[in-house]
C-alpha cells in the first residue's frame, strides 16, 4: 500500500494567497511601471465573481498586466526563488511544517496539488521537502520563454481531482493500491476530499467548515 500526504497550498500551507503577492513581487524586480495595472487587476477579479470570466482567464490577463505576455526563464527563475524564500521565511504556518514532518517520518510521499503556478510553485515545494508537484502550468516555447497563458486545466475544483490523477496514471500509481490523505481550506476541494481516504480541513474557511462538520472530516486549525 502506497501511503500519500496530498496538501494544497494557499491558505493550507501558507497563511495567505499567493497570485497577487507573486505578481506584485514580480512587478516590482521587472518593471515597476507596471504596478499602474493593479486597479485593472482588482477589476478583472471584479469580473470573475460577477461570474463574467472564467478563474483561468483571470491569472491570463493579470499576468500579461503585471509581468507580461512572454518573459526569458532566465530572468524569471531567480525572481520566483527569492519569493520561495520570502514565502517560507514569513508565510508559512508551522503547523503545516509540523504536519510535513510528520508525514515524511511515516514514511507517505509528500505532494503539494495547487492551484497556483508552477513558475512559483516549485521552488516553494522544494523547500518544503515535496515529493511531487501538481499545479497550474504555463505555456513554455523552446525558446525557453514563459507565456501569460494557462498551459491546460487551472488546477482548481473539479480540475484538480482530474489533475491528481492524471499524475497518478503517469506515475503508475494504482488508486486502489494507495492510501490518501488530502488537506485543504477551501470548499472548492470538496472534489478531492471525497475522493481521499482522510479528509482533513485544515485553517477551514466557513464553507468548508461547515461540509466538514456534516461529513464527519477531521479539521485542524494550525498556528
Amino acid at each position: 500500500m502506497t501511503e500519500l500526504a496530498i496538501y494544497d497550498m494557499d491558505r493550507t500551507i501558507t497563511r495567505t494567497g499567493t497570485f497577487t503577492p507573486f505578481m506584485i513581487h514580480a512587478a516590482l524586480r521587472l518593471a515597476p511601471w507596471r504596478l499602474i495595472f493593479v486597479p485593472f487587476a482588482a477589476l478583472v477579479m471584479l469580473a470573475y465573481v460577477a461570474k463574467l470570466i472564467e478563474r483561468k482567464r483571470v491569472k491570463e490577463l493579470n499576468q500579461a498586466m503585471l509581468i507580461g505576455r512572454r518573459i526569458h526563464a532566465d530572468r524569471l527563475t531567480p525572481i520566483a526563488e527569492a519569493f520561495a524564500e520570502k514565502m517560507i521565511d514569513h508565510n508559512v504556518y508551522a503547523g503545516a511544517l509540523a504536519s510535513l514532518a510528520e508525514n515524511r517520518a511515516a514514511g507517505r510521499r509528500l505532494v503539494l496539488a495547487t492551484a497556483s503556478s508552477r513558475i512559483w510553485v516549485e521552488p516553494i515545494a522544494r523547500r518544503l521537502g515535496m515529493d511531487d508537484v501538481v499545479a497550474t502550468g504555463t505555456i513554455r516555447g523552446l525558446d525557453d520563454y514563459v507565456s501569460h497563458k494557462v498551459d491546460g486545466e487551472n488546477c482548481y475544483g473539479p480540475a484538480k481531482l482530474r489533475m491528481i490523477e492524471a499524475w497518478m496514471g503517469l506515475e503508475k500509481l494504482d488508486r486502489a493500491a494507495c492510501r490518501i490523505r488530502f488537506y485543504s481550506d477551501h470548499v472548492s476541494d470538496v472534489p478531492v476530499l471525497e475522493w481521499a481516504d482522510e479528509a482533513i480541513a485544515t485553517n477551514p474557511h466557513a464553507g468548508l467548515r461547515a461540509v466538514a462538520r456534516q461529513r464527519g472530516w477531521t479539521i485542524v486549525d494550525w498556528d
